[in-house]
C-alpha cells in the first residue's frame, strides 16, 4: 500500500533498526535446515519447471538472481552486511541451482546466521548510539532509496551510515510529536523487539523466504508457503477461522488486543477490551500457563487459535494492571468484515437535483470456501454474497448501480466468472492461455441476468487479478462504465495452489504448497490485462496514478500480449459518445470541486519531488517537507478506512470523490433513460 507515507516506510520498515560490523559473535539460536527440507525444495524445484506457465529450468541465470533476492530480503537497506560478506558467498553464485537440485538449503542458513549475529554483535552499543548527542540543525542528507547504493566497504562506512539512520529515525519521532527523551525510549524498545522477532525466527520461516526468493525471480506472485503460511491462506479465502474472535497485535514485548471481533467467543464474553495484554496462555485450558510476553506474535496466535468447541485459558494484564484469567470456548469466527456488503444512496441527499436510488456494491476481494463447496450444500462466497445484496436493491427499488472495487486485490478466478455472470445473458467472460499456448474459454453459462439496470464499476490501481477480470468483462460487454484510476493494477496471470508432495504418496510429512503461476488471463476482446490493466472510461485524479504501484514496475513481471478475439455479443446502451458525453460532464464539475483541485495541487507537490534521491536530516527542512505530506497521508488514510469496509465503518462515506461517483452514476442514468 502506496501513500506520502511510502518514504517513511521505506527507511523506517528495515527488517531490524541496530548497528552492524564484521565482528562476529555466537547467535542465540541457530536455525537449522533440515534434510526434509532439502527434500522440499527439490520437489519445488521440480513443480516449478514442470508446472509454471514459462517451463523455467533451475539453472545459473535463477540462482544468480536468487543470490541477490536473498541477500536482499534479508538487507534490503543495506546496513548489516559488508561487502566482504557478500565476497564470501560468492562462490555460491552460480551454484544454488545445483544445491537446490541435490536438496540442499544450507545456503539459506548460512545467510539467516550471519545476519542474525550482525545484529546481536552490535545490540549493546545501540542505547549509546541512541543517548548520544545529535545536532539536527547540521546540513546533511542520506540516500532515500538504498537500490542508490552499494554495500559498505567498511566497518566505519557501515557506522556512518547507522549514524544518519538514527538520527533519522529520532527525528521523524520527534516531528511525530514526541520529546528527545521519549523518542529515545521508543527507538531502544523497537529495536530490542526487532531483535526479538529475529531470535524467534524458526526455520520454515528461514525456508519459505529461501524458495519464495526463488519463485520470485520467475514472476511477482509464485510463491512457496510453509504449512503454517498456507493454513492462514485457507482461512482467508473462506473468510473464518477458529479460535476466540480477537485481533492481536505486538507492542512493546506484549500481545495486546487490537480490537474484539463481533460474533466471536469473546465478544459474546465480554471481558476481553480493546488495549490488555495476553501476558499467560494455556492452550487446552487445563495445563499450566507459558509466559509469552516477548513471544513472537505468530505463535502467540497459533497457541490461541485451535477447533471450535475447545477451550484456552488466557492470562490477561488490563489497562488498571490488574491480572485477570479469562476461560473462552473457542468458536468460528466469521471474519465479516472482508465480505460482500451493500449500502442504497438517495442521490438527491447527496446532490440537490438529483433523483433515484444508488445502491453501492462493495466487493473487497474474490473469496471462496473451496474445502465447503466441495462438500457441497452451503458454502461462503462471493457470488452468492453479491446476489444477496442485489436481491435487497430490487426490494428497495434501487435503480443505478456502483460496483466498488477498490483496493480489491483479487481471489478466486471461479468467482471472478460467477460474480461477472450475474450482469451478462450466457457468453465469454475470460480466456485463459494455458502452458502450451492452448486457450480456453470460461464461459457464464446461466442465463439469468440478476441485474439489467445501468451500472458503473469503480477501480483503483489497487483492483488487481480477479477484480480486473470483472472490470474487463463489463467494460468489454459494454454493460457499464469503468470509473476511478487511470488503469487497474495490471495483474493479468493465474495463480494455482498446489501441495508440495510426493504424487505418489497420499500421506506423510506436511510440506506446505506452491502458489504458482500457471497460466494467463485475457478479456474477451483478447487483451491480456497483464502490465496494462484494464483502463477506466472515466479518470479522476489522484496520487494513485502517478506512483510506481502497479505490474508493471514489479521485479519479473510477465509482458502485456493479445491472442485471438473471443466470441461475445456487447449490449448497445454504451457507447463512445456516451463515454465522451460523461466525461465532459464530469470535467466541468471536477473544475469547480475544490477536493479534486487539492489533489491536483498534491499531485504537482508530489511530482516535483518524486526524483529527489537524498533526504535531509535537517530538522527545519524535513518538517517542512512532513507538513506538504500530511495531506497526502490524510487521503491515504482515508481511503484505507473507507476500503476496510467493517461493520462499524461506512463502506461508502459522503466526500468529494464519491460524491462525484454518484454524480457520474446519475448522469449515466439520465442518459440512458432519455434513449428509451
Amino acid at each position: 500500500m502506496t501513500s506520502g507515507r511510502l518514504l517513511r516506510r521505506t527507511l523506517l520498515a528495515a527488517v531490524l533498526s541496530t548497528m552492524a560490523s564484521s565482528v562476529l559473535l555466537p547467535a542465540a539460536d541457530k536455525v537449522e535446515l533440515s534434510a526434509e527440507d532439502g527434500k522440499t525444495a527439490q520437489m519445488v524445484a521440480s513443480m516449478v519447471a514442470s508446472r509454471h506457465i514459462n517451463h523455467p529450468q533451475i539453472d545459473d541465470t535463477i540462482s544468480e538472481k536468487l543470490f541477490d533476492r536473498f541477500l536482499a530480503a534479508w538487507d534490503s537497506q543495506k546496513l548489516y552486511l559488508l561487502q566482504s560478506d557478500i565476497d564470501s558467498f560468492a562462490d555460491q553464485r552460480t551454484q544454488l541451482d545445483d544445491q537446490i537440485l541435490q536438496g540442499d538449503v544450507s545456503f539459506a542458513a548460512e545467510v539467516f546466521t550471519l545476519f542474525q549475529q550482525r545484529m546481536i554483535a552490535r545490540a549493546d552499543r545501540l542505547p549509546e548510539l541512541i543517548d548520544a548527542d545529535v545536532d539536527f540543525t547540521v546540513e546533511e542528507e542520506m540516500h532515500r532509496d538504498p537500490d542508490d547504493i552499494s554495500w559498505a566497504a567498511s566497518a566505519e562506512e557501515l557506522d556512518e551510515r547507522w549514524r544518519k539512520r538514527i538520527k533519522f529515525d529520532l527525528l521523524m519521532l520527534k516531528l511525530d510529536g514526541k520529546e528527545l527523551g521519549e523518542a529515545r525510549e521508543r527507538l531502544k524498545n523497537r529495536y530490542r523487539t526487532n531483535r526479538v522477532y529475529l531470535e524467534q525466527t524458526e526455520s520454515h520461516e528461514v525456508l519459505e523466504l529461501f524458495l519464495s526468493s526463488m519463485t520470485h525471480c520467475l514472476d511477482p506472485h509464485s510463491s512457496y508457503m510453509s504449512p503454517q503460511t498456507l493454513a492462514d491462506f485457507e482461512m482467508v479465502m473462506r473468510l473464518s477461522l477458529e479460535g476466540i474472535g480477537a485481533r492481536l497485535k505486538y507492542e512493546d514485548g506484549y500481545t495486546v488486543v487490537e480490537e474484539v471481533i463481533q460474533g466471536g467467543a469473546a465478544f459474546a464474553d465480554g471481558r476481553l477490551k480493546r488495549g490488555d495484554r495476553i501476558i499467560g496462555v494455556s492452550a487446552d485450558g487445563e495445563g499450566d500457563y507459558v509466559d509469552v510476553i516477548e513471544m513472537k506474535l505468530s505463535k502467540v496466535v497459533e497457541m490461541i487459535r485451535g477447533k471450535k468447541g475447545t477451550r484456552v485459558r488466557l492470562q490477561v494484564r488490563k489497562e488498571t494492571e490488574d491480572i485477570e484469567d479469562i476461560e473462552l470456548t473457542r468458536t468460528e469466527v466469521k471474519m465479516s468484515e472482508d465480505e460482500v456488503k451493500g449500502k442504497v444512496i438517495d442521490a438527491g441527499d447527496w446532490q440537490e437535483g438529483r433523483k433515484g436510488k444508488v445502491g453501492v456494491l462493495r466487493i473487497p476481494s474474490f473469496y471462496r470456501d473451496f474445502q465447503g463447496a466441495n462438500r457441497g450444500g452451503e458454502f461462503k462466497s462471493t457470488s452468492r454474497d453479491v446476489k444477496a445484496v442485489l436481491d435487497e436493491f430490487k426490494r428497495q427499488d434501487v435503480e443505478m448501480l456502483i460496483v466498488d472495487l477498490r483496493w480489491n486485490g483479487g481471489g478466486a478466478l471461479q468467482e471472478a466468472i460467477e460474480v461477472s455472470g450475474l450482469f451478462i445473458p450466457t457468453g465469454s467472460v475470460v480466456q485463459v492461455k494455458e502452458p502450451g499456448d492452448s486457450v480456453q474459454t470460461y464461459e457464464d453459462e446461466d442465463p439469468e441476468v440478476y441485474w439489467r439496470r445501468p451500472m458503473i464499476v469503480v477501480c483503483n490501481r489497487f483492483s488487481a487479478s480477479a477484480s480486473e477480470i470483472f472490470a474487463g468483462a463489463i467494460k468489454d460487454y459494454r454493460r457499464g462504465i469503468v470509473v476511478g484510476d487511470r488503469t487497474t493494477h495490471g495483474k493479468g496471470t493465474v495463480q494455482n495452489v498446489m501441495p508440495v508432495q510426493n504424487r505418489l504418496a497420499l500421506f506423510g510429512r506436511q510440506r506446505g504448497a506452491l502458489k504458482l503461476t500457471i497460466s494467463k488471463f485475457y478479456r474477451v476482446n483478447g487483451d491480456s490485462t497483464q502490465n496494462k490493466g484494464v483502463t477506466s472510461d472515466i479518470v479522476l485524479p489522484s496520487l494513485l496514478n502517478h506512483r510506481e504501484i502497479g505490474e508493471e514496475s514489479m521485479d519479473n513481471a510477465l509482458e502485456f500480449d493479445r491472442i485471438t478475439r473471443a466470441k461475445y455479443s456487447p449490449y448497445r446502451n454504451v457507447n463512445d459518445a456516451l463515454v465522451t458525453r460523461l466525461a465532459e460532464r464530469s470535467e466541468e464539475r471536477l473544475q469547480q470541486d475544490e477536493g479534486f483541485a487539492r489533489i491536483n495541487r498534491l499531485i504537482d507537490r508530489y511530482n516535483e519531488r518524486r526524483d529527489e534521491k537524498m533526504i535531509s536530516l535537517n530538522e527545519e527542512t524535513l518538517r517542512a517537507e512532513e507538513e506538504e505530506l500530511k495531506q497526502e497521508k490524510k487521503e491515504e488514510e482515508e481511503a484505507i478506512q473507507q476500503a476496510a469496509g467493517d461493520a462499524d465503518k461506512d463502506i461508502f462515506p459522503e466526500d468529494f470523490y464519491n460524491r462525484e461517483l454518484i454524480n457520474i452514476m446519475a448522469d449515466y442514468y439520465e442518459l440512458v433513460s432519455s434513449l428509451q
